[in-house]
């Protein structure tokens, strides 16, 4: 058994290689930061290959997609965000962004996909965000990226369904994430949302974990925690404009020193 998985370097994607791994499967990990790919495979049990990888790379995608073939689960987790009013953040960043949230994700998810239809098996898991179910205002075209994500797994899943396929492809849309969000991005989760209770803000191995065990049993939209879910069902209650308004006072609590602002996977 093989699992590859993209943005591996960190967050829910590393976790996610520690999940397979436990579980027995051979780890192809895929990011830019090599050297925080050197530090997973020495931590992990099972054989690890390591690829250091640009998913805004189409020639590095396509050459990537050539090991499908041995792949049995896929996770495209690849992405960032930039965070900021529209007006204000920085142009370059938006559009490098764009291109890996949903030009690169899309090129491996076709390829990835291509080759699991022909010997009819495997499985895909996409990763979105919460954000995919929202408008987000000061995180404009972050959420609109992973609105795309969700939107394109759904049509995905239905194709396979009515061809009775044996692929199984999934998205992961977790709410806050104990993840390097806040030391990379500067953006707190903490104090104001921790209040709450800890279903708000889960660690990304429980994010991970809850992934893994939905995936398996066929789950197509997987929203880790009680919290978050009761939030998706809301989205269908609440008009946009609440919700635009209510996402603005989240998003604006966030903002401490700086506008613009990376989450890099």
């Amino acid at each position: 058994m093989k699992a590859l998985i993209t943005g591996a370097s960190s967050g829910i994607g590393r976790d996610i290689a520690r999940v397979l791994s436990e579980m027995g499967y051979d780890i192809i990990a895929v990011a830019r930061r090599i050297e925080r790919l050197e530090e997973l495979k020495k931590e992990l049990k099972t054989n690890v290959e390591i690829i250091s990888l640009d998913v805004t790379n189409e020639e590095e995608c396509r050459k990537l997609a050539l090991r499908a073939s041995e792949i049995d689960v896929f996770i495209n987790n690849a992405g960032f965000g930039v965070f900021g009013d529209f007006c204000s953040t920085d142009l370059d960043a938006e559009l490098k962004m764009i291109d890996t949230n949903i030009y690169g994700m899309h090129i491996l998810l076709k390829l990835f996909l291509k080759e699991f239809k022909k010997r009819d098996s495997g499985y895909i898991l996409n990763v979105a965000s919460l954000a995919a179910f929202f408008p987000g205002p000061l995180f404009g075209a972050y959420y609109a990226s992973k609105a795309y994500v969700l939107r394109i797994t759904q049509s995905i899943a239905e194709e396979l369904r009515q061809e009775k396929s044996n692929v199984k492809i999934s998205v992961l849309c977790p709410g806050p994430v104990k993840t390097e969000f806040e030391n990379v991005a500067k953006v707190s989760f903490g104090n104001e949302t921790e209040k709450i209770g800890k279903n708000i803000i889960l660690s990304s191995r429980t994010v991970a974990e809850y992934a893994v065990k939905k995936l398996f049993k066929g789950k197509m939209i997987i929203v880790p925690g009680f919290i978050m879910r009761i939030a998706v069902l809301m989205r269908h209650i609440l008009p946009d404009k609440l919700l635009s308004r209510a996402v603005f006072f989240i998003q604006s609590k966030k903002m401490l020193q700086e506008k613009t602002i990376k989450l890099n996977n």
